[in-house]
């Protein structure tokens, strides 16, 4: 926090809430991620961006307090477990003219530079510098999931200025971490999060469409997300988890190998499927609680007729398809079949699973949904 002041020139972080999430997550790094020197120095540079940003976000609302009047919907959250078609069908609705999301380089620098023009240059190219370094840390991350500096990217991304997110136990192993989250209030962090997109919204006065976003994080907070953006719904992608958790486990291991040398497969395997098993158990008493304000994918569907699944999230959204959406919605597959797509292989052995035990510990969810 003291570094954030001094690179900033600021002080006021605003309500000092998030200290208890900080606190968790940094003794969690310390005693749990056996972080490497190198992944050290990134996760400290990184935080203090982060905090940075906190300042920033304050001094912000306080020289130009109409950014707190600028209304925000949310016409969709898309969540699910990873590896469920849900970037897919994010980066396909995002195309629609009729709605807008979250972009990879703004949620990596949301606050204007001083001085900066409309265009945000400066931040365009921060961006891409930032997702270069990041191919060169973590090589295989590509063939694992298509990141685009300027495409639609996960909100998640600004509700780490909270430190309440998804993010900390996907690229460290801070178990302690993820426990709290779990259990954690986040009405905070959904409040800030609304902040954020205000912040966004304000920058640019054509951009007061309704936003799609999405994030599998949302699956650990579906009641906040509805208290705190009331037109929203749920859309959730379904896959089996045979596939899904073996497949995130690889995910994790690739990002988390870049902060520490010690990677066990076994346990980012078995944190994975506890966590994902708890999480969808308290997601169904979320969603029986508020039915109507759900909307279910399959991941087989997605993969084989995106257009007439974007068309139908859309009608469920309230804002039907027209010849707009369908030709926005061909150009982006168009170009989606351009972008790196690399494989990898795995099995649930790997990460020390086996088929029989996803059977039984994700039998309630596929019994239902599959």
């Amino acid at each position: 926090m003291d570094k954030a002041r001094a690179k900033t020139g600021l002080t006021d972080f605003g309500d000092d809430w998030f200290r208890e999430p900080l606190d968790v997550l940094v003794h969690s790094l310390n005693t749990e991620a056996a972080l490497s020197p190198m992944g050290f120095e990134l996760t400290k540079h990184r935080f203090t961006a982060l905090l940075a940003d906190r300042l920033r976000l304050r001094a912000l609302q306080r020289s130009n307090p109409e950014v707190l009047d600028v209304e925000v919907r949310v016409a969709a959250e898309i969540c699910g477990l990873p590896r469920t078609g849900s970037t897919l069908l994010h980066r396909l609705l995002s195309a629609s003219p009729q709605v807008t999301s979250t972009l990879s380089w703004e949620v990596a620098y949301p606050i204007p530079f001083p001085g900066e023009g409309q265009d945000a240059q400066d931040r365009k190219r921060r961006a891409q510098e930032r997702m270069q370094m990041f191919a060169q840390l973590s090589p295989d991350f590509g063939d694992l999931h298509t990141v685009v500096w300027d495409g639609p990217e996960e909100d998640v991304l600004l509700l780490d200025r909270t430190f309440v997110s998804m993010s900390y136990d996907s690229f460290y192993s801070v178990p302690s971490y993820g426990d709290w989250l779990r259990s954690a209030d986040q009405s905070p962090a959904y409040r800030e999060l609304r902040e954020w997109l205000q912040v966004l919204q304000w920058q640019n006065s054509d951009r007061s469409l309704p936003w799609v976003l999405k994030s599998p994080h949302h699956l650990t907070a579906v009641d906040t997300v509805f208290d705190t953006f009331p037109d929203c719904k749920i859309v959730m992608t379904h896959r089996s988890p045979l596939n899904a958790v073996p497949s995130y486990a690889s995910m994790v291991r690739a990002m988390s190998s870049q902060y520490s040398a010690d990677v066990d497969p076994v346990r980012i395997g078995q944190y994975w499927s506890r966590r994902f098993a708890m999480t969808l158990n308290d997601f169904a008493t979320a969603r029986s609680a508020r039915p109507d304000r759900f909307v279910d994918v399959r991941f087989a569907d997605t993969v084989s007729k995106p257009l007439e699944v974007a068309r139908q999230v859309l009608d469920e959204l309230g804002l039907p398809a027209g010849p707009a959406d369908d030709a926005a919605f061909e150009a982006y597959l168009t170009q989606n079949r351009t972008e790196r797509h690399g494989s990898h292989s795995y099995t649930p052995t790997d990460f020390g699973l086996s088929e029989d035990q996803l059977h039984r510990d994700f039998a309630f969810y596929s019994e239902v949904y599959l």
